[in-house]
């Protein structure tokens, strides 16, 4: 087994990126503080084409060195907003038909495994501050709450992590069933 060399990768460009089709999600960051994570989750959005992401309140925005450390580049391919409230955020993505779904443990939320993606709908998830999480206001917004499955002793993720397994969940069923 040999590694293959980027080359080989076929991997399209910037350009192209920016004029293909992209999966019908948004990713919308509530007020998470690490650069590192916005960088990672940039890179992630990338990785399964995604709409945009939303920056919210104390998210750092593009150029930053910081979040290129991470992101590689995909923070100028990805599409992004900034919105000072995330409430803001939340408003336009109602007012545009997104099914907003909260990343987060609620007393309703159901397991990702579970939850039933329908890939005629366009979806908003929302991943939430690294010690506080999705706040209650923005979660009393939302359509619904998935919850990733946990076995260990703790209750969470690194938010980059959980936005790349629910990331994942979401195009596997939304776009590679197909």
């Amino acid at each position: 087994m040999r590694k293959l060399a980027n080359a080989e990768l076929n991997r399209i460009s910037a350009d192209e990126f920016k004029k293909t089709d992209k999966t019908p999600i948004i990713v919308v960051l509530d007020n998470v503080r690490s650069l590192n994570n916005i960088g990672s989750i940039f890179r992630t959005a990338d990785a399964f084409r995604l709409e945009a992401i939303y920056l919210c309140g104390i998210c750092a925005t593009p150029p930053h060195k910081e979040i290129h450390k991470t992101a590689l580049g995909a923070e100028d391919t990805v599409h992004w907003e900034y919105f000072s409230e995330t409430q803001t955020a939340v408003e336009k993505l109602k007012k545009e038909k997104y099914v907003l779904v909260a990343v987060e443990q609620t007393e309703k939320s159901i397991m990702l495994e579970e939850y039933p993606i329908d890939d005629q709908k366009r979806y908003a998830l929302l991943f939430g501050n690294e010690v506080k999480g999705v706040e209650q206001e923005i979660i009393n917004q939302c359509d619904e709450s998935v919850e990733i499955p946990q076995f260990g002793t703790k209750h969470s993720f690194n938010v980059s992590v959980s936005a790349g397994i629910v990331l994942w969940e979401w195009y596997r069923k939304m776009i590679l069933k197909k």
